[in-house]
């Protein structure tokens, strides 16, 4: 970044306030402004009205500062001097231009009755206050914001309309906020209240889900996949933001309980296509906002606990069930990728680095909770393979470092709760199955050429390495 270049305005009324000036100028030089002023610039044969008009001839100097005292304003309002000179081109240029970010005052002295001296041209604007000394610090940082334009306070980036407010889409609300912010309040203050909110909350998700149900119809049917996933976003939100405070504020065995039957009562909605995407995305936000907060326990009951199915005994399967469920293959998106010649390796997977945003849940997050998952997945069931595909992984590769709580375990002690985490009782019993991922490298999920490294991303070999 270039310094950016700051003229100084201001008037010669007494040796104490050139020093003063001059001071300001110094300190604003040390802090990286190209400061423009007289003591320093304007030499002997120079035309002094040439210099006073660089202030808005010059194209590299974006800024004026000018030193308002008693005698800068009088100068000013009366035309006199240099300063006078300076003021009919400040004034003009002012009136003239729409965007007035160019001029501050910088206020020096103030009148007998506390009123800062400024020119009339002035007096409706704001200004900067370096008079009083016990403020001056705060000030010239404010002086220097202005200069950088650094505000303190920026107005946030707007965001795009929500996609379910687009023309043509109808808009699903699905009434749960207001179980939301009880659920929330309840949560963070630790109420007595705060597991029943939750689980009201859950109940209510539970049932308005079907207000997304999708016509079997639609024409394109992806197309209305995708439109009812990004409406769901602001649900999507409300759930991360609810999972991050249980784990932050509220773990325990109850809320372990009451998210596992969230999840539980989700199952009947796999069928649907959209349904898939959310629930899966859900899961992996719980595990992820788990494993942020270090809750390892909380995580291993989610997934080690299964989850029961009563509509599988009508087809004689196992009415328990692996938290696999909550991965499956979404055949409108391969539709959709093929349809719209896409040419992506996962359209899921971009749909969910995309959506991952705003949340306090990093991407990284997310992919260190599908590892998680997939190594969990292969050490519950060493003889199948694939109840887990980890969507997010395609956004690793073979030399990405370790996950962050796999680096952390190069410590003993912080390993412990990892392998609670995984389910194992020894380091022994991954080196088990990181040497069946390289003995069989079909064991290892791929994307065409892309895919990744399970033992670089589970930092094995500095695995309790540490006490």
């Amino acid at each position: 970044m270039e310094n950016p270049r700051l003229f100084i305005s201001y008037s010669w009324s007494n040796p104490d306030h050139e020093a003063w000036v001059l001071q300001l100028a110094t300190e604003l030089r040390e802090t990286g402004v190209d400061v423009i002023l007289d003591k320093w610039d304007l030499k002997e044969g120079h035309d002094a009205n040439a210099f006073m008009e660089k202030m808005v001839s010059d194209p590299s100097i974006k800024k004026v500062a000018l030193i308002c005292d008693k005698v800068y304003a009088e100068k000013t309002d009366g035309r006199r001097g240099g300063v006078g000179t300076e003021a009919q081109i400040i004034s003009g240029e002012i009136y003239a231009k729409e965007t007035q970010d160019k001029f501050v005052a910088v206020v020096r002295e103030r009148d007998p009755e506390g009123k800062a001296y400024l020119p009339v041209y002035y007096k409706s604007r704001i200004y900067i206050d370096l008079s009083d000394p016990s403020d001056y610090a705060k000030n010239f940082e404010r002086l220097l914001r202005w200069v950088y334009d650094r505000p303190l306070y920026e107005k946030p980036t707007i965001g795009a309309t929500p996609a379910f407010l687009d023309e043509g889409r109808q808009s699903v609300s699905l009434g749960t906020t207001s179980r939301f912010k009880r659920a929330l309040d309840a949560i963070k203050n630790s109420r007595p209240n705060a597991i029943p909110a939750f689980s009201e909350y859950c109940d209510i998700v539970v049932s308005e889900l079907e207000k997304l149900r999708l016509d079997p119809n639609a024409d394109p049917f992806d197309e209305a996949v995708v439109e009812s996933i990004e409406s769901f976003l602001p649900n999507r939100n409300e759930a991360v933001e609810l999972f991050l405070a249980l784990a932050l504020y509220e773990d325990s065995t109850d809320s372990r309980k009451t998210l596992h039957r969230f999840f539980e009562k989700l199952i009947p909605y796999l069928g649907g296509e959209n349904f898939k995407f959310l629930i899966h995305e859900l899961f992996l936000y719980s595990i992820a906002s788990l494993i942020r907060r270090e809750r390892f326990e909380a995580v291993a009951h989610l997934i080690s606990t299964d989850y029961y199915v009563p509509g599988n005994s009508d087809y004689g399967r196992d009415v328990m069930v692996s938290f696999g469920v909550f991965r499956s293959h979404m055949k409108s998106l391969e539709h959709r990728n093929k349809r719209l010649d896409l040419r992506r390796l996962s359209v899921r997977a971009d749909m969910l680095v995309q959506r991952c945003k705003g949340v306090g849940i990093d991407f990284r997050d997310l992919m260190q909770a599908d590892f998680v998952l997939f190594l969990r997945d292969h050490l519950d069931h060493p003889d199948e393979m694939w109840h887990w595909w980890p969507e997010t992984l395609l956004y690793a590769d073979r030399h990405s470092a370790a996950f962050e709580i796999f680096a952390r375990s190069k410590s003993a002690a912080y390993f412990e709760g990892v392998k609670t985490l995984l389910g194992i009782k020894s380091k022994d019993a991954l080196s088990g199955l990181l040497k069946t991922f390289a003995e069989d490298p079909r064991s290892v999920p791929r994307w065409h050429f892309e895919s990744f490294s399970p033992a670089a991303l589970s930092g094995f070999n500095d695995l309790a390495t540490k006490p």
